[in-house]
């Protein structure tokens, strides 16, 4: 079975190939719901409040696959849509392209190092590019 490990929150867990990533943090008790910049976390940790149910069209559940991005579900024409969207998803897709996923929209198939919460930076090299 497959390990995912969720490096900020320090936790790894199995899970059988093809499980969603989000359900799958959601059933290890991770929130992948971390609003912008931790700005809004508080009320994304409500299920109902701020986020799509898992649909892909609010990208409030975004990650950074650090490690083992080939073992992830190929990306969905909604998932890569979603990212073209000129909002705060836009934000944080500038430096990750390679590895960003929606939670919601990825299948586990193998091992990988997921970061909840990734961050973005108005100032950073890759912003104005």
């Amino acid at each position: 079975m497959p390990s995912v490990k969720f490096t900020k929150e320090n936790k790894e867990i199995e899970v059988p190939s093809g499980t969603n990533l989000r359900q799958a943090a959601f059933d290890a008790g991770v929130n992948v719901y971390q609003g912008i910049n931790g700005f809004g976390e508080s009320f994304n940790k409500l299920p109902v409040v701020g986020h799509c149910p898992g649909l892909g069209m609010c990208a409030t559940c975004a990650v950074v696959i650090t490690e083992g991005i080939e073992n992830a579900s190929p990306m969905s024409i909604r998932e890569k849509i979603r990212w073209k969207v000129p909002d705060h998803a836009a934000f944080h897709y500038i430096g990750h392209e390679e590895n960003m996923r929606l939670s919601c929209q990825t299948k586990v198939l193998g091992d990988m190092e997921v970061e909840t919460g990734p961050e973005f930076n108005l100032f950073g090299e890759n912003f104005f590019s």
